[in-house]
Protein backbone atom coordinates (compact mmCIF):
# COMPACT_ATOMS: atom_id res chain seq x y z
CA UNK A 1 0.00 0.00 0.00
CA UNK A 2 1.32 3.21 -0.96
CA UNK A 3 0.90 5.10 2.38
CA UNK A 4 2.26 2.57 4.58
CA UNK A 5 5.70 2.84 1.78
CA UNK A 6 5.83 6.32 2.66
CA UNK A 7 6.63 5.94 6.63
CA UNK A 8 10.37 6.91 6.67
CA UNK A 9 11.75 5.89 9.79
CA UNK A 10 14.14 8.85 10.30
CA UNK A 11 11.10 11.20 10.20
CA UNK A 12 9.77 9.32 13.11
CA UNK A 13 12.43 10.64 15.31
CA UNK A 14 12.11 14.27 14.80
CA UNK A 15 12.30 15.94 18.10
CA UNK A 16 10.55 18.50 17.44
CA UNK A 17 9.52 21.05 20.36
CA UNK A 18 7.48 23.65 19.58
CA UNK A 19 6.17 26.44 21.86
CA UNK A 20 2.50 27.54 22.00
CA UNK A 21 1.50 30.96 22.90
CA UNK A 22 -2.51 30.81 23.37
CA UNK A 23 -3.81 33.51 20.58
CA UNK A 24 -6.89 36.00 21.08
CA UNK A 25 -8.70 34.50 18.24
CA UNK A 26 -9.06 31.34 20.16
CA UNK A 27 -9.82 33.49 23.17
CA UNK A 28 -12.94 34.79 21.25
CA UNK A 29 -14.07 31.40 19.77
CA UNK A 30 -14.34 30.26 23.37
CA UNK A 31 -16.43 32.95 24.32
CA UNK A 32 -19.35 31.49 21.59
CA UNK A 33 -19.50 28.37 23.70
CA UNK A 34 -21.49 27.38 26.83
CA UNK A 35 -21.02 25.13 29.52
CA UNK A 36 -23.04 24.62 32.35
CA UNK A 37 -22.83 27.28 35.37
CA UNK A 38 -19.59 26.15 37.40
CA UNK A 39 -17.11 25.08 34.65
CA UNK A 40 -14.69 26.47 32.87
CA UNK A 41 -13.40 26.36 29.24
CA UNK A 42 -9.86 26.98 28.50
CA UNK A 43 -7.23 26.17 25.30
CA UNK A 44 -4.97 23.31 26.99
CA UNK A 45 -3.25 23.05 23.01
CA UNK A 46 -3.54 24.68 20.05
CA UNK A 47 -2.20 24.63 16.37
CA UNK A 48 -2.15 20.38 16.70
CA UNK A 49 -3.63 20.13 13.02
CA UNK A 50 -6.69 17.43 12.63
CA UNK A 51 -6.94 16.61 16.44
CA UNK A 52 -8.48 13.32 17.14
CA UNK A 53 -8.16 10.39 19.30
CA UNK A 54 -6.49 10.97 22.88
CA UNK A 55 -4.27 8.90 25.12
CA UNK A 56 -2.91 9.77 28.57
CA UNK A 57 1.05 8.62 29.25
CA UNK A 58 2.87 9.41 32.18
CA UNK A 59 3.57 12.62 34.07
CA UNK A 60 0.79 13.83 32.26
CA UNK A 61 1.84 13.51 28.67
CA UNK A 62 -0.99 13.83 26.33
CA UNK A 63 -0.72 11.48 23.22
CA UNK A 64 -2.71 12.84 20.04
CA UNK A 65 -3.91 10.85 16.78
CA UNK A 66 -4.89 12.54 13.67
CA UNK A 67 -6.23 11.49 10.61
CA UNK A 68 -5.05 12.97 7.18
CA UNK A 69 -2.53 14.80 8.63
CA UNK A 70 -0.53 11.69 9.62
CA UNK A 71 0.92 12.56 12.58
CA UNK A 72 1.08 11.59 16.18
CA UNK A 73 2.21 13.74 18.94
CA UNK A 74 2.65 14.05 22.37
CA UNK A 75 2.03 17.26 24.60
CA UNK A 76 3.46 18.40 27.56
CA UNK A 77 2.27 21.23 29.63
CA UNK A 78 5.23 21.20 31.46
CA UNK A 79 4.93 24.58 34.15
CA UNK A 80 1.67 23.00 35.08
CA UNK A 81 -0.22 25.88 34.14
CA UNK A 82 -3.37 24.27 32.09
CA UNK A 83 -1.84 25.05 28.46
CA UNK A 84 0.67 22.59 26.52
CA UNK A 85 3.12 24.84 25.74
CA UNK A 86 5.18 21.58 24.56
CA UNK A 87 4.59 19.61 21.64
CA UNK A 88 7.09 16.42 20.15
CA UNK A 89 6.50 14.71 17.14
CA UNK A 90 6.12 11.04 17.56
CA UNK A 91 5.49 10.00 14.17
CA UNK A 92 4.75 11.36 10.88
CA UNK A 93 3.94 10.06 7.22
CA UNK A 94 1.79 7.65 8.89
CA UNK A 95 -1.73 6.20 7.02
CA UNK A 96 -4.68 7.89 9.22
CA UNK A 97 -2.47 7.33 12.78
CA UNK A 98 -6.20 7.77 14.42
CA UNK A 99 -6.22 5.35 17.41
CA UNK A 100 -3.45 6.05 20.33
CA UNK A 101 -3.20 3.78 23.13
CA UNK A 102 -0.32 3.68 26.29
CA UNK A 103 0.12 1.54 28.82
CA UNK A 104 3.15 0.72 30.93
CA UNK A 105 5.57 2.89 28.87
CA UNK A 106 4.64 2.23 25.47
CA UNK A 107 2.85 4.25 22.74
CA UNK A 108 0.30 2.09 20.66
CA UNK A 109 -1.08 3.93 17.55
CA UNK A 110 -3.58 2.31 15.13
CA UNK A 111 -3.05 3.04 11.70
CA UNK A 112 -5.41 2.20 8.70
CA UNK A 113 -4.06 -1.45 7.86
CA UNK A 114 -1.61 -1.91 11.24
CA UNK A 115 -0.74 -1.46 15.47
CA UNK A 116 2.68 -0.27 15.77
CA UNK A 117 3.92 0.09 19.14
CA UNK A 118 6.81 3.37 20.38
CA UNK A 119 8.25 1.99 23.84
CA UNK A 120 9.65 3.13 26.76
CA UNK A 121 8.33 6.67 25.84
CA UNK A 122 7.73 7.65 29.69
CA UNK A 123 12.12 7.82 29.53
CA UNK A 124 12.26 8.38 25.60
CA UNK A 125 10.52 11.54 24.99
CA UNK A 126 12.22 13.62 23.04
CA UNK A 127 14.92 10.58 22.35
CA UNK A 128 12.16 8.78 20.26
CA UNK A 129 12.43 4.94 19.68
CA UNK A 130 11.83 3.36 15.81
CA UNK A 131 8.26 1.56 16.46
CA UNK A 132 7.55 -2.22 16.54
CA UNK A 133 4.74 -3.51 14.31
CA UNK A 134 2.18 -5.49 16.60
CA UNK A 135 -0.31 -6.62 14.01
CA UNK A 136 -0.11 -5.46 10.32
CA UNK A 137 -2.79 -7.73 8.39
CA UNK A 138 -5.64 -5.20 8.98
CA UNK A 139 -7.27 -4.20 5.69
CA UNK A 140 -6.23 -0.83 4.50
CA UNK A 141 -9.45 0.32 2.83
CA UNK A 142 -9.77 4.41 3.78
CA UNK A 143 -13.35 4.28 3.78
CA UNK A 144 -14.27 3.97 7.15
CA UNK A 145 -10.83 3.00 7.96
CA UNK A 146 -9.56 4.88 10.57
CA UNK A 147 -9.32 2.60 13.68
CA UNK A 148 -9.87 4.03 17.46
CA UNK A 149 -8.05 1.91 20.13
CA UNK A 150 -8.14 1.64 23.76
CA UNK A 151 -7.15 -0.89 26.36
CA UNK A 152 -9.80 -2.79 28.05
CA UNK A 153 -10.11 -3.92 31.47
CA UNK A 154 -8.73 -7.32 30.46
CA UNK A 155 -5.10 -5.97 29.23
CA UNK A 156 -6.69 -6.55 25.47
CA UNK A 157 -6.52 -4.12 23.07
CA UNK A 158 -9.49 -3.22 21.72
CA UNK A 159 -10.11 -1.73 17.86
CA UNK A 160 -12.44 -1.68 15.05
CA UNK A 161 -12.52 -2.29 11.47
CA UNK A 162 -15.70 -0.15 9.78
CA UNK A 163 -17.60 -0.90 6.32
CA UNK A 164 -15.78 0.05 3.22
CA UNK A 165 -18.77 1.68 1.95
CA UNK A 166 -22.06 3.37 3.04
CA UNK A 167 -24.11 0.51 2.63
CA UNK A 168 -22.97 -3.12 1.89
CA UNK A 169 -22.85 -6.71 3.20
CA UNK A 170 -18.78 -6.75 3.05
CA UNK A 171 -17.06 -10.29 4.31
CA UNK A 172 -15.26 -10.70 7.66
CA UNK A 173 -13.17 -8.68 9.49
CA UNK A 174 -14.84 -5.54 7.83
CA UNK A 175 -17.69 -3.98 9.94
CA UNK A 176 -16.77 -5.80 13.34
CA UNK A 177 -15.21 -4.98 16.89
CA UNK A 178 -11.95 -7.11 17.75
CA UNK A 179 -9.68 -7.42 20.24
CA UNK A 180 -5.35 -8.78 20.22
CA UNK A 181 -2.76 -9.40 23.12
CA UNK A 182 -0.56 -6.46 23.74
CA UNK A 183 1.85 -8.03 21.35
CA UNK A 184 -0.61 -9.26 18.22
CA UNK A 185 -1.48 -12.31 19.15
CA UNK A 186 -4.83 -13.59 19.69
CA UNK A 187 -6.38 -11.76 17.27
CA UNK A 188 -9.95 -12.13 17.87
CA UNK A 189 -13.40 -10.42 16.25
CA UNK A 190 -16.03 -10.05 18.95
CA UNK A 191 -18.70 -8.64 17.26
CA UNK A 192 -20.45 -7.65 13.80
CA UNK A 193 -22.94 -5.77 12.39
CA UNK A 194 -21.28 -2.95 13.32
CA UNK A 195 -20.80 0.44 10.58
CA UNK A 196 -18.37 2.58 12.03
CA UNK A 197 -17.87 3.04 15.63
CA UNK A 198 -14.81 5.35 16.24
CA UNK A 199 -15.10 5.62 20.12
CA UNK A 200 -16.05 3.17 23.53
CA UNK A 201 -15.57 3.06 26.65
CA UNK A 202 -16.14 0.73 29.80
CA UNK A 203 -18.75 1.61 32.79
CA UNK A 204 -16.76 2.31 35.78
CA UNK A 205 -19.46 0.28 38.24
CA UNK A 206 -19.89 -3.02 35.57
CA UNK A 207 -16.88 -3.11 33.07
CA UNK A 208 -19.47 -3.37 30.60
CA UNK A 209 -18.59 -2.06 26.91
CA UNK A 210 -20.43 0.76 25.49
CA UNK A 211 -19.54 1.84 21.85
CA UNK A 212 -21.01 4.29 19.32
CA UNK A 213 -21.98 3.47 15.67
CA UNK A 214 -22.54 5.98 13.09
CA UNK A 215 -25.77 4.89 10.89
CA UNK A 216 -25.56 5.02 7.01
CA UNK A 217 -26.51 7.76 4.58
CA UNK A 218 -29.30 8.45 1.93
CA UNK A 219 -31.85 7.52 4.25
CA UNK A 220 -33.12 11.30 4.53
CA UNK A 221 -32.33 13.92 7.49
CA UNK A 222 -33.71 11.50 9.95
CA UNK A 223 -33.24 8.07 9.49
CA UNK A 224 -31.50 6.18 10.88
CA UNK A 225 -30.99 6.97 14.41
CA UNK A 226 -27.08 7.02 15.32
CA UNK A 227 -26.59 4.21 18.08
CA UNK A 228 -24.75 3.69 21.31
CA UNK A 229 -24.22 0.43 21.94
CA UNK A 230 -23.32 -2.39 24.85
CA UNK A 231 -21.32 -5.43 23.94
CA UNK A 232 -22.37 -8.58 25.99
CA UNK A 233 -21.24 -11.76 24.04
CA UNK A 234 -18.67 -12.44 21.71
CA UNK A 235 -20.26 -13.55 18.53
CA UNK A 236 -23.31 -10.21 18.69
CA UNK A 237 -24.57 -9.04 15.55
CA UNK A 238 -25.65 -5.13 15.77
CA UNK A 239 -27.84 -5.27 12.21
CA UNK A 240 -25.93 -3.76 9.65
CA UNK A 241 -26.42 -3.72 7.13
CA UNK A 242 -29.64 -5.44 7.75
CA UNK A 243 -30.84 -3.05 10.65
CA UNK A 244 -30.25 0.36 11.51
CA UNK A 245 -30.85 1.64 15.12
CA UNK A 246 -33.01 -1.75 15.83
CA UNK A 247 -35.95 -0.77 14.46
CA UNK A 248 -35.11 0.55 10.76
CA UNK A 249 -34.85 -1.88 8.06
CA UNK A 250 -32.74 -1.53 5.54
CA UNK A 251 -34.56 -0.83 2.03
CA UNK A 252 -32.22 -3.02 0.05
CA UNK A 253 -30.66 -5.77 2.52
CA UNK A 254 -33.76 -5.27 4.69
CA UNK A 255 -35.61 -8.49 3.69
CA UNK A 256 -32.93 -10.78 4.26
CA UNK A 257 -33.28 -10.47 7.59
CA UNK A 258 -35.42 -8.96 10.54
CA UNK A 259 -34.87 -6.36 12.87
CA UNK A 260 -35.49 -8.88 15.71
CA UNK A 261 -32.27 -10.88 14.93
CA UNK A 262 -29.96 -8.35 16.26
CA UNK A 263 -28.67 -6.58 19.27
CA UNK A 264 -30.67 -3.20 19.36
CA UNK A 265 -28.97 -0.10 20.51
CA UNK A 266 -29.13 0.90 24.25
CA UNK A 267 -29.62 4.47 22.84
CA UNK A 268 -30.37 6.53 20.52
CA UNK A 269 -29.39 10.35 19.14
CA UNK A 270 -30.77 12.04 16.80
CA UNK A 271 -29.74 10.69 12.97
CA UNK A 272 -26.03 11.77 11.21
CA UNK A 273 -24.92 13.70 14.55
CA UNK A 274 -21.68 11.78 14.19
CA UNK A 275 -21.44 10.17 17.91
CA UNK A 276 -17.38 9.81 17.88
CA UNK A 277 -15.19 9.95 21.09
CA UNK A 278 -16.74 8.58 24.56
CA UNK A 279 -15.70 8.51 28.16
CA UNK A 280 -17.46 7.48 31.47
CA UNK A 281 -16.75 9.92 33.91
CA UNK A 282 -14.37 8.50 36.90
CA UNK A 283 -12.95 12.04 38.59
CA UNK A 284 -14.11 13.68 41.59
CA UNK A 285 -13.59 17.03 40.38
CA UNK A 286 -16.82 17.98 38.61
CA UNK A 287 -20.09 17.81 40.80
CA UNK A 288 -21.08 14.15 42.39
CA UNK A 289 -24.27 13.98 40.10
CA UNK A 290 -21.60 13.77 36.97
CA UNK A 291 -19.57 10.37 38.79
CA UNK A 292 -20.04 7.06 36.12
CA UNK A 293 -22.16 9.54 33.62
CA UNK A 294 -20.93 8.95 29.83
CA UNK A 295 -20.07 12.15 28.44
CA UNK A 296 -19.72 11.64 23.85
CA UNK A 297 -18.73 13.81 21.47
CA UNK A 298 -20.89 14.51 18.63
CA UNK A 299 -19.03 15.32 15.35
CA UNK A 300 -21.31 16.52 13.50
CA UNK A 301 -23.19 16.16 10.41
CA UNK A 302 -22.10 16.71 7.07
CA UNK A 303 -25.72 15.53 5.34
CA UNK A 304 -28.66 17.15 6.81
CA UNK A 305 -30.52 19.93 5.30
CA UNK A 306 -30.30 21.42 8.62
CA UNK A 307 -27.25 20.69 10.20
CA UNK A 308 -26.76 18.83 13.66
CA UNK A 309 -24.39 18.07 16.22
CA UNK A 310 -21.15 19.67 16.74
CA UNK A 311 -21.18 19.30 20.64
CA UNK A 312 -20.59 17.22 23.50
CA UNK A 313 -23.48 15.57 25.35
CA UNK A 314 -23.81 14.18 28.83
CA UNK A 315 -25.62 10.59 28.45
CA UNK A 316 -27.50 9.68 31.85
CA UNK A 317 -27.32 6.08 33.69
CA UNK A 318 -29.45 4.39 36.26
CA UNK A 319 -29.10 0.95 37.40
CA UNK A 320 -26.54 0.36 34.43
CA UNK A 321 -28.01 1.56 31.75
CA UNK A 322 -28.89 5.24 30.11
CA UNK A 323 -31.95 7.39 30.50
CA UNK A 324 -31.68 9.84 29.11
CA UNK A 325 -29.39 12.37 27.73
CA UNK A 326 -28.77 16.58 27.55
CA UNK A 327 -26.20 19.10 26.54
CA UNK A 328 -23.37 19.74 28.34
CA UNK A 329 -21.01 22.06 25.80
CA UNK A 330 -22.49 23.44 22.70
CA UNK A 331 -21.69 26.50 20.52
CA UNK A 332 -19.70 25.24 17.96
CA UNK A 333 -23.14 25.35 15.42
CA UNK A 334 -24.07 28.62 15.28
CA UNK A 335 -27.51 29.85 14.35
CA UNK A 336 -26.39 30.56 10.90
CA UNK A 337 -24.98 27.38 10.68
CA UNK A 338 -21.60 27.83 10.26
CA UNK A 339 -19.23 25.85 12.60
CA UNK A 340 -16.63 26.67 14.91
CA UNK A 341 -15.47 23.52 15.09
CA UNK A 342 -15.86 19.38 15.35
CA UNK A 343 -15.69 17.78 18.83
CA UNK A 344 -13.67 14.28 18.57
CA UNK A 345 -12.77 12.82 21.31
CA UNK A 346 -12.67 12.96 25.56
CA UNK A 347 -10.00 12.46 27.83
CA UNK A 348 -10.50 12.24 31.71
CA UNK A 349 -6.94 13.90 32.97
CA UNK A 350 -5.71 12.73 36.86
CA UNK A 351 -7.23 16.16 38.20
CA UNK A 352 -10.28 15.19 36.88
CA UNK A 353 -10.89 17.72 34.20
CA UNK A 354 -11.75 16.89 30.79
CA UNK A 355 -9.59 17.14 27.73
CA UNK A 356 -11.62 17.52 24.13
CA UNK A 357 -10.06 17.39 20.63
CA UNK A 358 -10.88 19.66 17.68
CA UNK A 359 -10.23 18.52 14.32
CA UNK A 360 -11.43 21.25 12.70
CA UNK A 361 -9.38 24.01 14.16
CA UNK A 362 -6.75 22.23 16.03
CA UNK A 363 -7.58 22.92 19.38
CA UNK A 364 -7.47 20.73 22.76
CA UNK A 365 -10.00 22.16 24.57
CA UNK A 366 -9.69 21.86 28.65
CA UNK A 367 -12.94 21.60 30.68
CA UNK A 368 -12.82 22.00 34.73
CA UNK A 369 -15.15 22.67 37.38
CA UNK A 370 -14.67 25.70 39.81
CA UNK A 371 -17.72 25.93 41.83
CA UNK A 372 -20.84 27.55 41.58
CA UNK A 373 -19.91 31.74 41.81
Amino acid sequence: MTFAKTIILSLLISNTAGAFAQSDKHQELIKNLHVPEGFRLTVFAENVANARSLALGDNGIVFVGTGAEGAVYALEDKDKDGFAERRYDIANNLYMPNGVAYKDGSLYVAEINRIIRFDHLDKAIPNLPKPMVVYDKLPSDKHHGWKYLRFGPDGKLYTAIGAPCNICNPDKPYASLLRLNRNGSDFEIIATGIRNTVGFDWQPETEALFFTDNGRDLLGDDVPPEELNQWSKVGEHFGYPYCHAGKVSDPEFGKEKPCSEFTAPTWTFKAHIAPLGIRFYRGNQFPSHYKNQLFVAQHGSWNRTKPDGYRIVLVRFKQGKPVSDEVFIDGWLQKDDNTLGRPVDILEMPDGSLLISDDQTGIIYKVEYQGKS
